[in-house]
């Protein structure tokens, strides 16, 4: 990692703005949202870790579920100059890391993370632009706020853009 990256951890959110990196490792079941607008170069990343507060104990954190964490970092973001016509998303984790444990048919958590995401964002008017959501592997993500480029890293793949 470059000097000054910001590191979102689970439950966190943070934005960015011209050479900031913000980055987010072992992302399972979790989903990382990205967002960015080009134009202002400003970027957003969740690491959101439950799809509802109803299966919480603790809600007082926006930033562990996309109903509050969305809202939130697009309001930091308009802070640093961007507009919210031009932001995009990107959706990022949501794997199925233990589906073996789990009975036939039923929704794993990633899934429903991974759902519930896309609602909100379809709230909230921001396209998704790309994904790189289920399976069973765990990533980590980079997204630079000058250019937008997304990077994800798996054990079996090494870094590939989307």
């Amino acid at each position: 990692m470059k000097p000054g990256t910001i590191v979102v951890k689970v439950a966190d959110l943070n934005t960015g703005a011209g050479d900031a990196e913000l980055v987010t490792l072992g992302l399972g079941s979790c989903v990382a949202i990205c967002l960015h607008d080009p134009v202002a170069k400003v970027a957003g990343m969740a690491h959101v870790l439950l799809p509802n507060k109803s299966l919480s104990r603790s809600t007082e954190n926006p930033a562990k579920f996309p109903q509050s964490a969305i809202p939130l970092l697009l309001e930091r973001m308009t802070a640093l100059g961007a507009d919210r016509g031009r932001i995009t998303a990107r959706l990022v984790g949501g794997a199925s890391m233990f589906g073996n444990l789990s009975p036939s048919g039923a929704v794993q958590m990633g899934e429903r993370n991974v759902v519930a995401t896309r609602q909100v964002l379809q709230e909230q008017k921001v396209e998704i632009t790309a994904e790189a959501t289920g399976g069973t592997a765990g990533r980590s993500v980079r997204l630079q706020a000058n250019d937008g480029s997304l990077w994800i890293r798996t054990l079996a793949t090494g870094e590939q853009p989307l």
